[in-house]
């Protein structure tokens, strides 16, 4: 069989430039669909021509047309005979319904409000090396950011925890569960449904949305088992059954990540759990091109001029180990690139 490299040529290299546009040009598409609520009323209805679906939302009929018919070929939406247009299967939980798991309008919204301007900053940082960190970016990042990672949050609180026969034993008779990185609360909320038990503390150091994680639990009626503190993690050793971050480990800069860790060891009770969801970056070149490393190599581009970096997966196991943890490390991959570890201790 001839080597794969040699069945190269300019033109197979130039169809995957015009692939990769057209993937830019299919995200703004889908941001547009969301943003203008097309995915939404497509998901209520049987079906809808463009100049219907333009009027019911008050909309240029000719440029939702477009639309329609772009989102046809790509095999985001399907018509029938009459020209009427629907969504294809699964897009009304995935783009139309933002409480669903698999809903990924806010990870697009990220792309495509957040990411977009940080990859027009990294002309200048390429150069100064200057980052913007994603604490103190305001509201309307922070909610970005939450939405894009909801589908993790109730994964966690309603299969991964759930999963833990142990855990989900003590948190169903009154356990407890630390989150550090807590954002604006959605993974407390979550837990605090899935083990209506439990009590839960979340700490985080963005005022802003710890301001709304606060709102939320109020609103929810919910501040009699669910506290949130800006605070150090280890103020309460030896006090949670399981600790929690969700994509948070690689955000805490590395030359402190040893002492966060091992500061969230302490506040396990003796037999606890440590869960963490979060990426693995490739240890090696070989590891770079294998395909459980393609949502952690755009993670680390993408955040990098927030200064988060991602570790390895011998990085991941030696802060485990050296914050104390003794306990076996389970790894598992889910979705499109997640890491989830668990340790008891």
């Amino acid at each position: 069989m001839a080597d794969a490299v040699t069945q190269i040529t300019a033109d197979s290299q130039v169809a995957r430039i015009f692939e990769w546009r057209r993937g830019f040009n299919t995200i703004h598409l889908i941001d547009l669909g969301v943003h203008l609520g097309l995915f939404r009323a497509l998901a209520q209805t049987s079906g809808l021509d463009g100049a219907e679906l333009a009027a019911q939302l008050g909309l240029h009929a000719p440029y939702v047309e477009v639309w329609c018919k772009t989102a046809y070929g790509l095999e985001i939406l399907d018509a029938d005979a009459a020209g009427k247009y629907r969504l294809a299967p699964h897009f009304d939980a995935i783009l139309a319904s933002p409480t669903h798991p698999r809903y990924l309008g806010g990870y697009v919204r990220l792309g495509t409000e957040v990411a977009a301007d940080d990859f027009r900053r990294c002309r200048e940082a390429f150069t100064t090396g200057k980052a913007k960190p994603f604490q103190g970016r305001g509201d309307h990042f922070n909610q970005a950011i939450a939405e894009s990672t909801q589908g993790l949050q109730i994964v966690t609180a309603k299969k991964i925890l759930p999963g833990l026969t142990a855990l989900a034993e003590r948190l169903s008779a009154g356990g407890s569960i630390l989150e550090i990185g807590c954002g604006t609360g959605n993974f407390l909320l979550q837990a605090a449904k899935a083990f209506p038990g439990a009590r839960l503390a979340g700490v985080d150091i963005d005022d802003e949305s710890l301001a709304k994680a606060r709102d939320k639990v109020q609103q929810a009626g919910l501040a009699s088992r669910i506290s949130v503190h800006k605070e150090k993690v280890d103020e309460a050793a030896g006090a949670f059954d399981a600790v929690v971050m969700i994509e948070v480990l690689h955000e805490i800069a590395p030359e402190i990540r040893p002492a966060v860790v091992a500061a969230a060891a302490r506040t396990l009770k003796a037999g606890g759990w440590m869960v963490i969801i979060d990426e693995t970056y490739p240890t090696t070149l070989a590891e770079a091109r294998r395909p459980e490393f393609r949502f952690p190599l755009q993670t680390g581009f993408e955040e990098l001029i927030w200064g988060n970096v991602i570790p390895t997966r011998e990085e991941q196991e030696t802060l485990l180990r050296e914050a104390g943890l003794k306990g076996a490390i389970n790894r598992e991959l889910i979705g499109e690139g997640f890491t989830v570890l668990t340790i008891q201790r």
